[in-house]
């Protein structure tokens, strides 16, 4: 009994004590059946008014109104030992669940910039030398401290506006060395943040300037080599392939994909961004999320209806490219699509490590609703790496992961664009230092 008494105290003690947040003004709880909500089902919030949430040894106990949260059966015991916190003119919501970012780079490509304001496309910047291969050279010779370094800035910055878990790539190093030391990196920095970090290997970004006349080698490397000493070294959760003229074909992705699930890897995709990719094939290798989507046709997104996948958009990336198309948000979700948001943090195509930006290009540039918007920042981000039983959702039994905001009314999120109104976040029942 001493023992247990003991484990329970240390236990405790790494999550911070118990905490009663109540009078919350709006709650947007996001509860529902496991799993990713579908068509309608993506309005359905939760959202509670003069609300409550009990937390204790960083999870979720009790959510609901007030006084349904105070006859909590645990409260009742334990009400000495609570801090209570009066939570009146805060919108309380999930913390979000950043799935598609590249965090593993050391500066900004502001020559590409300049480029994409004069009027070049993505891939007329990359042919003169930019995009992908830009970052190339800085990484390769960035020490694995500096790129720990930028990575943990990144994801205090993503906390200041928000986010409690994050999918942090490597992919701008491309050989074997280099992608080694950006894992290693992403691993460095997740270690000394409070939030969750997922790790996705991107050797498959682009093919790097010495295979550029033998592409199918770079391949080979990748599943023979590289890829087998990641997951020997446990670097990474998941492999993603960039699918898109001038990068990988598909029948290269297939054969990526493939060698990963060999080696456990679970798989993600960049697909469609540029050019249209039929996706019924790659549907067909299981990735938990395909992303980007620009370029669909009707069969694709009856596709990704039927799937388990989880269509993740990027919108950011569309905006700051100037793109006149965006993902048809719309119909992917009146389809019945599981449909996702992230930044798409990168130095060269979308760089913003804010959420709140992203809900709003999800409402005023694809017609989602706002809670549309909510339930693919939280609970489907949260679905899309695996994580939809403890992340995503302000439900009992999970994680308590909050972001506070000094709004009175949740829609206000997305109308106020390019602010930041948030006032605290909570990851794993601990409040974060958003100084």
């Amino acid at each position: 009994m001493a023992k247990s008494t003991r484990d329970t105290s240390a236990k405790a003690a790494a999550h911070g004590p118990a905490v009663l947040l109540h009078r919350i003004s709006q709650l947007a709880t996001l509860r529902g059946e496991p799993g990713p909500r579908r068509g309608r089902q993506m309005r359905e919030i939760g959202v509670l008014k003069d609300a409550a949430v009990l937390i204790a040894e960083g999870r979720i106990v009790a959510v609901g109104s007030g006084p349904q949260v105070l006859r909590n059966a645990w409260l009742r015991q334990h009400r000495a030992e609570v801090i209570e916190l009066d939570c009146r003119g805060k919108v309380v919501l999930p913390g979000f669940v950043d799935s598609h970012t590249h965090p593993a780079f050391v500066g900004p490509r502001l020559l590409d910039f300049e480029r994409c304001v004069a009027g070049a496309s993505y891939e007329e910047i990359a042919a003169a030398d930019g995009g992908i291969r830009a970052s190339l050279a800085e990484v390769r010779a960035a020490s694995e401290a500096k790129l720990a370094d930028h990575v943990g800035a990144a994801l205090r910055q993503a906390q200041s506006q928000g986010t409690t878990t994050l999918e942090a790539k490597s992919g701008y190093g491309l050989d074997a060395a280099s992608e080694i030391k950006s894992l290693r990196a992403i691993r460095r920095a997740a270690r000394q943040w409070t939030g969750s970090v997922v790790a996705t290997f991107l050797g498959a970004h682009a093919v790097p300037p010495e295979f550029e006349k033998s592409p199918q080698r770079y391949v080979e490397l990748l599943c023979a080599e590289l890829m087998p000493s990641i997951a020997r070294q446990k670097l990474a959760q998941y492999v993603d392939v960039y699918c898109e003229r001038g990068a990988f074909t598909s029948a290269q992705t297939e054969r990526i994909v493939s060698a990963a699930a060999r080696l456990g890897l679970r798989s993600r995709l960049h697909v469609g961004q540029l050019t249209h990719t039929p996706l019924a094939s790659l549907l067909k290798l299981r990735p938990v999320s395909v992303d980007h989507l620009d370029c669909l046709d009707e069969a694709d997104v009856a596709a990704l209806a039927a799937s388990d996948a989880v269509a993740t958009l990027l919108p950011g990336a569309n905006y700051f490219l100037a793109t006149k198309q965006y993902p048809p948000a719309r119909s992917l979700i009146d389809a019945g699509a599981a449909v996702a948001l992230a930044t798409d943090y990168n130095p060269g195509t979308s760089p913003t490590i804010s959420m709140p930006m992203v809900l709003s290009l999800a409402c005023t540039q694809m017609r989602m609703s706002v809670e549309e918007a909510l339930t693919a920042a939280c609970i489907h981000g949260a679905c899309a790496l695996e994580l939809g039983e403890r992340k995503g959702s302000v439900e009992a039994g999970k994680d308590a992961d909050l972001a506070f905001f000094e709004l009175d009314d949740y829609r206000e999120l997305p109308y106020w664009f390019g602010g930041n109104h948030c006032a605290a976040v909570m990851m794993a029942g601990r409040f974060a230092d958003l100084s």
